[in-house]
């Protein structure tokens, strides 16, 4: 049973007995139901019934011990007990919830607006305006009121292009037209790039309790072993994997030379009878839309493999649709989990070590070419490639085409 279901449970049964219960009996049954769930059954319960973990502790100790049970005589009625916080303040709750109130743009004036909201700094702020609180009352408090940590959420993509569902239709026909004629697909995008050294990496694997792998302090990054640059081709037909490491730049010129190695090494064998190439890409980094160069060694790689080469760009700012961001990279991100990179070879081992159930493999490469930043590109050399554009949105969806027969 998951949690939510035990919460579930334990908050109808308790609303079907709580007319029943005095206040002996209440913290009883509590700590009966907590016992029964077994590690973690305290917070459930008192999840679920709001009744304070400390009342359900002392309700165990007595179940384990009934001579710590107090008298009939002693026990309170409906109503008795310390009153709350709420009851001599008439203000507090309000007080409170402006204090934590998230429309506080533009008020420079409002309370807590430049320091962090944690128990024990909204309680400052509370003390000073007369109320009598300490920091675990303001999380009771808080609790009651619905309020819960919450961390922020990546769901805000900004302003979505007009013919974003389009491209995405466009890009998904265009895909599913070419595996029916066995032609090969490729997505590609450059992986995040990683410290090559003694690094922490995250995530963790199973080890010898208390000895854990020593890294180092500080992340800065080594002079001499640098950056490993992975640039990724994943086969979105086959569910195989190429990856090319390169030890310095992200540029068009690596991209292109990475796809290049993919065709000569995996793509050839794997479609003697290609006639097209169809690569979908984000609309930034090494392989942009607007790139000039990318479009340049594009067409030096169509009149190498005698292919036509069709792009179909991610509209700005949907780059996690991207097949190979989660078939691809996140699996070599599983794999090399708290391991640390400490030289290029782990780098290329761990990737090509890379699999998963349903049958992807991967191949990996070093790269130790070194490619220069910033090519200025010609109108004239841009001019002589072999270019055409879609009908729709050509900037996004176009073809180079080989040169040479």
């Amino acid at each position: 049973m998951s949690r939510e279901e035990s919460v579930a449970m334990i908050r109808k049964k308790y609303k079907g007995l709580k007319t029943l219960f005095n206040e002996r009996t209440r913290r009883v049954w509590a700590a009966s139901e907590a016992r029964a769930l077994g590690h973690g059954g305290i917070a459930l319960v008192a999840q679920a019934t709001h009744i304070d973990r400390n009342t359900i502790v002392v309700g165990l100790r007595e179940l384990a011990d009934i001579s710590l049970s107090a008298p009939p005589e002693r026990i309170r009625h409906r109503g008795g007990g310390r009153k709350t916080l709420e009851h001599g303040d008439s203000t507090l709750r309000a007080d409170l919830e402006a204090a934590v109130s998230p429309h506080e743009r533009g008020d420079p004036e409002r309370p807590l607006l430049w320091t962090s909201k944690s128990t024990g700094n909204i309680a400052e702020e509370l003390k000073k305006q007369g109320h009598r609180v300490s920091q675990p009352s303001v999380y009771r408090l808080l609790r009651t009121s619905g309020y819960s940590l919450q961390s922020n959420r990546k769901r805000r993509e900004g302003t979505c292009h007009p013919d974003r569902n389009a491209q995405f239709r466009f890009i998904n026909e265009s895909i599913a037209g070419e595996q029916k004629k066995n032609q090969p697909c490729i997505s590609v995008d450059t992986k995040k790039k990683e410290n090559v050294g003694n690094y922490k990496m995250n995530g963790a694997e199973w080890r010898k309790s208390k000895q854990p792998i020593e890294v180092n302090m500080h992340d800065f990054p080594d002079k001499e072993k640098g950056k490993a640059v992975p640039y990724g081709i994943y086969d979105l037909v086959e569910n195989k994997g190429w990856v090319s490491v390169g030890i310095n730049h992200d540029t068009a010129q690596f991209a292109v030379e990475s796809i290049r190695r993919w065709w000569h090494h995996m793509g050839k064998e794997r479609y003697p009878a290609a006639k097209e190439l169809t690569i979908t890409a984000d609309s930034g980094g090494s392989n942009a839309a607007r790139s000039k160069l990318w479009k340049v060694e594009l067409q030096k790689l169509a009149d190498e493999i005698g292919l036509e080469i069709r792009v179909r760009h991610f509209p700005p700012g949907t780059s996690k649709w991207n097949k190979i961001e989660h078939r691809l990279f996140s699996m070599i991100s599983k794999n090399w989990r708290g391991r640390p990179l400490d030289s290029l070879s782990t780098v290329v081992n761990l990737i090509a070590n890379t699999k998963t159930q349903t049958g992807l493999s991967v191949k990996a490469m070093l790269d130790d070419n070194f490619y220069e930043k910033g090519i200025k590109v010609s109108n004239a050399l841009l001019a002589a490639v072999n270019l055409v554009r879609d009908a729709f949105h050509g900037d996004w969806n176009y073809s180079v085409l080989p040169r040479t027969a």
